[in-house]
Order: C-alpha cells, then structure tokens, then sequence
C-alpha cells in the first residue's frame, strides 16, 4: 500500500467517524412503545399532578443538581421544588399533563416538551387557571434517567 492509499483510506476512515458520530447527535423522536419514554411521560403526569396530589415524585426524578427556571422567571433547585411540592397551603386542583412528547439525543440524553393546566387560588381568592408549557432534559447517570434541567412559560389558557 503506498503512503497516497494509506492517506485516502485514513481520511476515508476519519470522515466514516465523524459522520457516525454526527448522525448519533441528530435527536429522534421516542416511538409510542418506547418503554424509556413512556416511564418520562408518566413520570411527567406525576409531576404536573403534584401540585394537587403532593407526590413525592419530584424527589425521585429531579435530580440532585437539578436547576430549574419557573413561569415567574426565578431560578429553583431540586430541594426548593419539593418543598413547595410538599406545601399544602399551596393545593390546587384539576391538575392534568395535556401533552408531552420525548425526543432522544443519543442514550443519555432526552427532551421532554410538554404542557400541563391547573386551577390555583390566587392570592385575592378566586381561582384561576394556570397554563404552563415547558421543556424538561433528562440526563441518564449510573442507569437512572433524572431531570437536570426545567424550564416552564406561563400562557393564556383558552
């Protein structure tokens, strides 16, 4: 093999890699019976829920360097969120997740996009319904698939 062959088959070679790795980067939708995002979805449920059920489930899926931003655009962490999930003064009911979808990036990382309603008291008395659409990454550490990072917007609901 002469040093021109050796070259061509090298940068052959480095291109076939880099495309490979390129490709393992382009997100994919989770198909419906993908058991991995259907485990986020349901996790998801509990979440949005949690402000009517007071779960634990933050606990469980946040994880300990978690860092969120909430609608009123204040920065939380994971221990912030669960004791608000935990404040029953704070009850609100009809809690329900409208919709959620999970695209993967490779096999540790995932975006939850979703939108969730509740009715809340506002703090004259009346209720109110509250309309969140956000965006949760996943990031799976040691076998567990836990959120690292919230980012939730506040729309008006119709």
């Amino acid at each position: 093999m002469t040093v021109n062959q050796l070259r061509k088959m090298v940068l052959m070679i480095f291109a076939m890699t880099a495309m490979a790795t390129a490709y393992g980067q382009q997100g994919q939708w989770a198909k419906a019976d993908n058991p991995t995002a259907k485990f986020m979805i349901d996790a998801e449920r509990q979440w949005a829920e949690a402000s009517c059920t007071h779960n634990k489930i933050a606990q469980k899926i946040l994880a300990d360097d978690f860092q969120g931003t909430s609608p009123e655009g204040q920065r939380y962490t994971k221990s912030e969120e669960v004791l608000d999930a935990a404040d029953t003064s704070k009850s609100a009911k009809d809690c329900r997740l409208v919709e959620a979808k999970v695209r993967f990036f490779g096999d540790s990382l995932a975006m939850v996009y979703g939108r969730e309603t509740s009715v809340r008291k506002a703090k004259d008395g009346t209720e109110q319904s509250r309309c969140l659409i956000w965006t949760d990454t996943w990031f799976k550490r040691n076998d567990n698939w836990q959120i690292i990072a919230a980012q939730d917007t506040r729309f008006d609901c119709k």
